[in-house]
């Protein structure tokens, strides 16, 4: 499965969702975790350009990792995540190394009862 993770320095997740500034993408099959890519993004909230939030961004970050099935940040916010939970793409709040909040992610995935 494919995740992708908001970190600004490829170590901890540790953005905020709509201030994303790249997303780091790993595979995992629940067993080993690997970076297969990295995806530049443009933040849909509180930049100086805009002000607050932006949805032609939002509907850009979400495109960025529309082919992955969560998303790992540190924060984020109603309207972002219901768009994202529209797209399928499921957002998880985790403030931890990248490795450990994977599993933490696949933990919470398997005790609701949504493993693959």
């Amino acid at each position: 499965m494919r995740i992708a993770v908001a970190s600004s320095d490829g170590n901890v997740v540790n953005q905020h969702f709509g201030k994303a500034t790249r997303f780091l993408i790993f595979e995992t099959d629940g067993n080993s975790v690997e970076l297969t890519g990295i995806r530049e993004n443009a933040p849909s909230c509180g930049t100086e350009e805009f002000g607050g939030h932006n949805d032609d961004a939002l509907k850009r970050a979400i495109s960025l990792i529309s082919d992955c099935e969560a998303v790992l940040c540190s924060r984020i916010g109603q309207g972002a995540y219901d768009e994202l939970m529209g797209h399928d793409i499921f957002p998880f709040e985790a403030r931890d190394f990248i490795e450990e909040a994977i599993k933490k992610y696949l933990n919470y995935k398997k005790a609701a009862g949504k493993a693959d």
